[in-house]
């Protein structure tokens, strides 16, 4: 096969999906700002003018900067293959490395050379976003210390959990012949699986302090839902969110017996008891509509077609050539390949991603739904409201821009979904 029709098609799916993320964010800049000047109608009593604003402006100051982060990434890519960025890192690791280390060194070298460079190429991204919008806007809490000390531990997590991972996944490749696509699926799902378990105990509390629930009362009534929902945790906990943001969050985690419900501080500070107890209905429900399993199993299906997509494609010099790259004749060219699955498959994955939106902000309102049978609605509605002026979303997205990205419903369309009587007695 000649790789210049897949190198044309590369092309035109960056393009097109470059071109849709501007039309989309265009969209978005210029709905929030023209609804800027007033607070929707079903909202005017109760969020301020001045709440809405700042929703509006944050939304803005995001989108603009997304603008420029999505023109960057779009070069990085053409960058690092068409432009030969990836052949280059190839040539010079190869050369630097294999002859004395040999291959699985040359292998890992790759990796860990690729992810260096674009965590740098990142990083003055990721700075902006922290230390200029989200703390023009009053919610970066974090200190340059701590976000180098979080910088450092997640190094230090990616060397000890990611390299190992990374070196059975290229031995499977090299080791297990033509089906070693299925084998290498099966370590990866299990070594998921593994940190879905170990995350809540070992890997959180390297970056947050987690202490049990003081407060009695909401305890009770905490454990009270959860025995009316069939649902069993590991415990209660509360974490120091508030050290890094502002945002407010509950979540659960864990899987089996690991399970743990886990409050953000600042979600305390600013509900009610009962408003809490909504909040954690709404993630019960999840679990009771089987959401959390549905989006494993989804996970699985995805990646196994994934991993049997590299495996055909990573036999053909063509998807190597196609993308600027230059196979070796005598190195492997595993580590290889999955740089550039990972480079160009997202470019074509875009286009189905609303698809998956859609069925997320499905789930959201069954699980809105199951909140307002387990708990109050109209304190659901309440912790909704709050929740949506402390975090500045805001109130009045473009609808297709919402169709397109949104993995929860945006606050008009949730609210009016609760019982009728839930909103209003919220107002």
């Amino acid at each position: 096969m000649s790789p210049f029709p897949l190198t044309l098609l590369f092309v035109a799916a960056v393009l097109a999906s470059l071109l849709v993320k501007f039309w989309l964010a265009t969209r978005q800049m210029r709905h929030v700002a023209a609804h800027r000047h007033a607070v929707p109608a079903p909202f005017a009593q109760t969020i301020t003018l001045a709440a809405h604003q700042k929703a509006a402006d944050y939304t803005l100051a995001k989108a603009r900067f997304g603008l420029l982060s999505m023109a960057f990434g779009g070069a990085v890519l053409i960058g690092w293959t068409l432009l030969g960025g990836l052949d280059a890192l190839n040539v010079v690791v190869r050369d630097a490395v294999q002859p004395r280390f040999g291959d699985m060194a040359y292998q890992l070298a790759l990796l860990v050379g690729f992810a260096v460079i674009g965590g740098l190429l990142d990083l003055p991204f990721d700075l902006y976003g922290t230390f200029r919008i989200e703390q023009r806007f009053g919610f970066n809490r974090m200190t340059w210390k701590l976000y180098l000390a979080d910088s450092l531990k997640g190094i230090a997590v990616g060397v000890v959990i990611g390299l190992p991972i990374a070196a059975l996944i290229l031995w499977i490749m090299g080791a297990a012949g033509s089906l070693w696509w299925l084998w290498a699926w099966g370590a990866w799902m299990g070594f998921n699986l593994l940190i879905l378990v170990l995350y809540p105990t070992v890997i959180a509390p390297m970056f947050n302090k987690f202490e049990p629930l003081p407060d009695e009362s909401l305890k009770a009534r905490v454990q009270a839902l959860m025995a009316r929902c069939g649902f069993a945790a590991k415990g209660l906990f509360v974490m120091d969110g508030s050290k890094r943001s502002a945002h407010a969050n509950a979540y659960f985690t864990g899987l089996g017996a690991a399970k743990r419900v886990v409050f953000f501080d600042t979600l305390l500070n600013k509900l009610t008891p009962g408003e809490v107890e909504a909040v954690l209905a709404h993630e019960l429900g999840h679990f009771k509509h089987r959401h959390v399993q549905k989006r494993i199993a989804t996970m699985f299906a995805i990646s196994l077609a994934g991993f049997a997509l590299l495996g055909w494609l990573s036999t053909q010099a063509w998807f190597y050539t196609a993308f600027g790259v230059q196979p070796s004749m005598t190195a492997p060219n595993d580590a290889l390949a999955l740089l550039l699955f990972l480079l160009v498959v997202p470019v074509f994955a875009f286009f189905v991603s609303p698809l998956f939106a859609q069925l997320s902000r499905k789930h959201e309102f069954e699980a809105d739904a199951y909140a307002c049978a387990q708990a109050n609605g109209s304190d659901l509605a309440a912790a909704l409201l709050k929740l949506h002026e402390d975090n500045a979303a805001t109130l009045t997205p473009d609808p297709l821009y919402v169709r397109f990205y949104y993995s929860h419903p945006p606050a008009g369309e949730r609210l009016a979904a609760l019982p009728a009587a839930s909103f209003q007695q919220a107002g």
